[in-house]
């Protein structure tokens, strides 16, 4: 399997040795996967974090995360410059692209049909803004296939003609590292992805071990 740290690094490297700073789309799901990240890439690129994430339910939660994020980027300290800007929220548009899918359990196609979604709405800005590369912050969890998301993102860095960021962001212990930010700056840790569909398959599991304790 390709190494997309050891890539990424090679990349990061270059940039050292040619002296540029170029700019990054960095696509986030929440504040705490956007930690590490951050305190990673922005020794290396100008960074604008993009919140788009109609999959989140419910909005009072969709509009924590945005305030979370906000907050974060704010209080970071960085070499080079972090913008924000919010994506638009319209849950419509993730239940229909997992429309037949909604049963299917997390980490399958649902759930990749979910990361084609909204990296193809970052690559498409990041186009139109004339950004150097795109990335998502999802490759952190150890629940999202880092392969998955790499095929996406080099199947539509070629059709939108921007280059994707090749990362598998939970290597060199970077979902750790993000446990810890999360601490150091007191963040809102959810306990689901995001979508209805995680959230009731989490809240089916706590019932479940809820069960198991109580029969022992």
């Amino acid at each position: 399997m390709q190494n997309y740290q050891k890539e990424l690094e090679k990349l990061l490297e270059k940039i050292t040795k040619e002296g540029g700073v170029p700019t990054l789309l960095l696509h986030s799901c929440c504040a705490p996967c956007s930690s590490y990240v951050l305190e990673y890439l922005s020794q290396y690129f100008k960074i604008t974090v993009f919140y788009y994430n109609p999959n989140i339910y419910p909005e009072e939660e969709y509009r924590m995360r945005v305030k979370e994020q906000e907050r974060f980027i704010g209080l970071l300290n960085t070499r080079y410059p972090v913008a924000f800007a919010a994506g638009r929220y319209e849950p419509q548009e993730f239940y229909s692209a997992v429309k037949g899918y909604e049963a299917m359990p997390e980490g399958r196609e649902r759930c990749f049909l979910c990361y084609e979604l909204r990296l193809r709405e970052a690559a498409a800005m990041a186009k139109a803004q004339g950004f150097d590369y795109f990335t998502t912050t999802l490759s952190i969890s150890p629940l999202k296939n880092a392969v998955k998301l790499a095929e996406i993102g080099l199947k539509l860095a070629k059709e939108y003609g921007v280059s994707y960021l090749l990362s598998d962001f939970k290597k060199k212990d970077g979902y750790k590292r993000s446990v810890e930010l999360s601490a150091e700056y007191g963040m809102y840790r959810q306990d689901y992805c995001g979508c209805i569909y995680s959230r009731q398959q989490r809240e089916q599991e706590k019932k479940e071990r809820a069960l198991n304790v109580s029969e022992e």
